[in-house]
């Protein structure tokens, strides 16, 4: 079985195809987000060249859902919508928290974390992911419920502070309040290798869904708004 994974939300647009058990054959990153129209389709004909793989190969496609930037959301969903109606191929969507959780397990060995991606308009993407268990060295973040409530994805205000002093990881870390020796990780940015890997163990446990259902996560429902649409100055 092969993957092709995809992610236009963190400011690049990053393509790959991977195997079942997450071994890359193809992967390519190109960073800045003003080119990810011009550049998406290209990316992932070339990707497919280089794994010697055709599209009817692909067992499930795998995206970014969010939350993130809405230009970068609606890029990957609409190219996997189109692409999944045209070839009948299943999707995935992956959270964007978790793959920053994700890629912050893999590069730092970090187990409990707090996820954040800056939101702008004074506000934090946020969530709480664990390892819960090792299974043949393949750990996967999970998410956790977060500050009592139901969700485990939120939209926390700069400078706020978190109820465990737990590692913050992600461009929002620094944009939160940290406690007394609470460490934050920047530095971490998932790709689509990462997006893929999350995606072909979700597709694993609970198989995928038809393009109607791969839908974004904004969190700000009125993302899509002009700032003054939204009664904001």
């Amino acid at each position: 079985m092969m993957f092709l994974a995809m992610d236009t939300v963190f400011d690049q647009c990053s393509i790959a195809i991977l195997d079942a058990n997450g071994q890359v054959l193809s992967s390519h990153t190109e960073t800045g987000k003003r080119q990810q129209t011009q550049q998406i389709l290209p990316m992932i004909d070339a990707a497919l060249s280089e794994a010697k793989v055709r599209l009817a190969d692909i067992e499930a496609l795998i995206f970014n859902r969010g939350p993130g930037a809405f230009s970068g959301i609606r890029i990957n969903t609409a190219v996997v919508q189109a692409l999944s109606v045209a070839h009948d191929i299943p999707c995935v969507g992956v959270s964007s928290l978790q793959a920053i959780a994700q890629c912050a397990y893999q590069k730092y060995g970090l187990k409990q974390v707090y996820s954040s991606l800056d939101a702008r308009m004074q506000q934090v993407y946020f969530g709480q992911y664990s390892i819960l268990g090792d299974v043949a060295g393949n750990a996967i973040m999970q998410p956790i419920l977060v500050n009592d409530s139901d969700s485990t994805e939120q939209l926390l205000d700069y400078d706020s502070q978190t109820a465990l002093n737990l590692p913050i990881v992600g461009n929002g870390a620094t944009l939160l309040k940290a406690n007394d020796e609470q460490v934050g990780y920047e530095d971490v940015s998932p790709d689509a290798v990462v997006i893929g890997q999350l995606g072909i163990a979700q597709f694993t446990n609970v198989g995928g869904t038809d393009a109607a259902n791969a839908l974004p996560r904004y969190l700000r429902n009125q993302a899509w708004k002009t700032l003054k649409e939204q009664g904001k100055a």
